[in-house]
């Protein structure tokens, strides 16, 4: 038989595409042809594959190959194609049972020499082809660990192209194991009490500051936007990276959904690949459009869906460049993103919990006039950076005034973040037994029609809400986030109706911002 059919797949964004690497090995001049709407780097694949085959001893005559990846439509990029066509074409050959290759998606980058080299993608790869009914998958030896993570998959990773033939003639191979996954071993799942919680920063380290410590929990547990503003030195920082150790645990769903981003951009470890600590994103104030929402030719996901389900953490907000931070606007309204080009769309998930930090002025001394040595002009220059709309969708803001000599002495203990930590835990329990079946997780995802149905207000409560509206010209917005807040901190009292008390804390986080952007 001179034609064969090989199953691969391509990755468009965050989307698996599958593809049919189709050989055609006939006799005539000898030449080799690919078609299908390939990159330059697919088109390269010729080369290596024909090399890779001669080197590893396979028999391949002088004949015309023609290999077609369709659909023709999608365009081709990567060299995950290598190992498929070197497939199709010895399975043309007939070195390889036509039948052994049905039913089996085969992935990888081949070398000179017939080694199968890493791929990126390989889990989101896996989990659309065990979805599609396909049960086995043949992909390189360092992206196993990856594969198996897809329950009821049998994956076989390969160290290269004679381990592979050998697979599908049926013959045994060291060091080969298609075992399938098991739920109960995969990777020893663990939650967020892994041992790296034990190296992060802790809050029993951090002196005074209780009011930052307050709303850093408070906006932990309801995944709210916090916003800390205060002069240099005063913990902003820390306390930033303090929240990372207080985050609550990722069950295996989100698990899964964070590692598959990861996969498509090759950042997982081949030993460990299951991502189970939710993601503490900082991202340096040089940073560009595309690097926060994704971008390129090609859409590749960007700091704001590597932050999925965890802390996206800006430090010197204002030292950003307006155009950044005017993008996040979307992601924190919808959670995702959409970026649309000529051939196709592409959305990218974008659930996080921005948190950020930043001088109240230049020198970072306002509003101490007898030490801040900035003008009114450039003060107002400063703070304009980051506009009304942008701050409407922060749910805390919080001052960080510098720390006492005394409390810095003090012996006083502190908290710790394993003390915290299982507060949040506990609110977070509650919001998710309130939202089950809801697709609700956290009470910042509430939308207008829920917070009617969750976070209902008494008289004084809606009187109290009716004033503040007004005096402090509220946008709906902003009116919303305070009732979510609220909702957040009556979940912490263990409340089941919004006081007054709540109310009021929740408006305390709302008066920072006017005290420095006054309308």
């Amino acid at each position: 038989m001179s034609f064969s059919t090989v199953l691969s797949a391509a990755i468009e964004g965050l989307k698996v595409e599958f593809v049919q690497v189709e050989a055609d090995v006939s006799n005539g001049l000898p030449v080799f042809h690919m078609v299908g709407y390939l990159s330059s780097e697919v088109k390269e694949a010729g080369e290596r594959v024909r090399t890779a085959i001669r080197n590893s001893g396979f028999d391949y005559p002088a004949k015309r190959t023609v290999i077609n990846l369709s659909p023709a439509t999608l365009r081709k990029r990567g060299a995950s194609f290598d190992l498929p066509i070197a497939v199709s074409i010895l399975s043309s050959l007939g070195q390889i049972p036509v039948r052994k290759t049905g039913g089996c998606l085969i992935i990888g980058e081949l070398s000179l020499d017939g080694r199968v080299r890493k791929v990126p993608g390989i889990l989101p790869v896996a989990m659309e082809a065990f979805e599609n009914g396909i049960t086995c998958c043949i992909v390189p030896k360092e992206n196993e660990a990856e594969g198996k993570l897809v329950s009821g998959m049998r994956v076989i990773g390969v160290e290269n192209l004679q381990d592979t033939v050998a697979f599908l003639k049926g013959e045994k191979v060291s060091d080969l194991s298609g075992k399938t996954r098991d739920k109960k071993t995969c990777h020893d799942f663990r939650s967020v009490e892994g041992e790296s919680v034990g190296s992060l920063p802790d809050f029993s380290q951090i002196k005074g500051q209780e009011n930052v410590k307050r709303a850093a929990e408070i906006a932990v547990s309801g995944g709210h936007n916090l916003l800390m503003i205060g002069p240099p030195g005063s913990g902003k920082s820390m306390t930033a990276k303090c929240i990372a150790g207080i985050l609550p645990p990722l069950d295996l769903k989100e698990s899964m959904e964070i590692t598959k981003i990861y996969s498509v951009l090759g950042l997982l470890q081949e030993e460990t690949p299951l991502i189970q600590e939710r993601p503490f994103r900082e991202v340096h104030h040089t940073a560009t459009r595309a690097a926060l929402i994704g971008g390129g030719t090609v859409p590749r996901p960007g700091e704001i869906s590597l932050a999925h389900g965890g802390v996206l953490f800006l430090d010197e907000l204002p030292e950003f460049r307006k155009s950044v931070l005017e993008v996040l606007r979307q992601p924190l309204e919808e959670r995702s993103i959409r970026i649309s080009r000529t051939y196709g769309n592409y959305v990218f998930p974008a659930d996080f919990m921005l948190v950020a930090a930043m001088n109240p002025c230049p020198c970072g001394c306002y509003p101490d006039l007898e030490k801040c040595t900035c003008t009114p002009a450039q003060i107002q220059m400063y703070l304009s950076r980051i506009s009304r709309p942008f701050l409407d969708r922060i749910d805390l803001c919080v001052e960080a005034p510098r720390i006492r000599y005394e409390e810095l002495t003090e012996d006083k203990k502190s908290e710790s973040s394993a003390e915290i930590r299982e507060r949040v835990y506990q609110a977070r329990k509650i919001q998710k037994e309130r939202y089950r079946g809801t697709g609700i997780m956290t009470n910042a995802m509430l939308g207008a029609d829920d917070i009617k149905k969750y976070c209902g207000l008494g008289p004084a409560e809606n009187k109290l809400m009716e004033r503040a509206f007004t005096m402090m010209e509220l946008t709906v917005r902003a009116y919303h986030r305070i009732i979510k807040t609220a909702r957040t901190i009556a979940d912490m009292d263990g409340e089941e109706k919004i006081g007054e008390k709540h109310l009021r804390e929740a408006l305390g986080y709302r008066m920072v911002d006017k005290k420095y952007w006054r309308r």
